[in-house]
């Protein structure tokens, strides 16, 4: 975990550094776009599990894979799920989680507030590509397998260059 920790500083710090030597004009988005963490199905009526150990390690991981990154906002759905996903990484950042609703992805007030900082969106294994998506403007990545829950997906906007990565962190 270590290692793709550094993996993912590393790549944050190349982008940032090559685009801010181009012009001290210039602004970077960056997202940090991660599916929530191992949901509870013990209960299949239950809409809304909560995590199960296991997404709790991985939630508190993911806040160590970002603790060197200065995060500006983290943005989850609004269930328990994906909350308790980004509950460590806004608490590790002194951050408030900001709810958005995945039925209007990537609209004008979210581009707005996000533009130049850095942002961590838990979504869902359909809501997390799809939003990914719509913001580098193709349909590259389709939904995320359900049994997969250690994908994260890393957009670099400077001005209209669009970098993106995916990396599989287990």
């Amino acid at each position: 975990m270590k290692s793709v920790s550094l993996l993912v500083i590393f790549f944050f710090c190349l982008t940032s550094c090559s685009q801010n030597t181009v012009s001290n004009q210039t602004e970077t988005t960056t997202y940090f776009f991660i599916r929530h963490a191992e949901k509870d199905l013990s209960n299949p009526n239950d809409r809304d599990p909560n995590l199960t150990g296991q997404g709790k390690t991985r939630a508190h991981n993911w806040a160590k894979t970002l603790a060197d990154t200065k995060i500006d906002f983290v943005y989850t759905t609004d269930y328990k799920r994906t909350k308790k996903t980004a509950e460590p990484i806004a608490k590790s950042q002194g951050l408030k989680i900001i709810t958005y609703n995945p039925k209007f992805l990537n609209d004008a007030d979210f581009q707005k507030k996000t533009k130049g900082k850095t942002t961590v969106v838990v979504g869902h294994s359909n809501s997390t590509p799809d939003f990914v998506n719509k913001i580098i403007g193709q349909d590259k990545y389709e939904s995320i397998d359900e049994k997969i829950y250690g994908k994260i997906f890393i957009l670099t906007i400077t001005d209209k260059t669009i970098i993106d990565t995916v990396l599989n962190i287990d």
